[in-house]
């Protein structure tokens, strides 16, 4: 029989986010491969993103906001071999928030 009325215990977790900044915005998008997929505006982006954050925040997880340089991504991507689209942004978060909770 299942106990209905457990509460959930689960330790929280971190949430790598891909973030940008809006002086970015317009250089960075001229260089993923993938742009079409992203809104059209900053400010359509961000209203998306602080949306994301509300609920990873909500569900008791914590959130690190990894922001995707113009001069360095693209480094990034040519040492991995790596096409500049949403797969490389989101490995490059990861990679940078695993690194940033094991220096804690």
């Amino acid at each position: 029989m299942t106990d209905n009325n457990t509460t959930n215990t689960q330790e929280p977790t971190i949430q790598a986010m891909v973030w940008y900044k809006e002086e970015d915005w317009e250089t960075l998008i001229k260089l993923f491969s993938d742009s079409h997929l992203l809104p059209k505006s900053y400010g359509d982006w961000l209203a998306r993103a602080e949306e994301m954050v509300k609920t990873v925040e909500g569900n008791g997880d914590m959130v690190i906001k990894v922001f995707i340089d113009p001069e360095t991504f693209p480094a990034w991507c040519k040492e991995k071999n790596r096409e500049m689209d949403s797969k490389a942004r989101a490995d490059l978060a990861i990679e940078v928030a695993t690194e940033q909770s094991l220096a804690l």
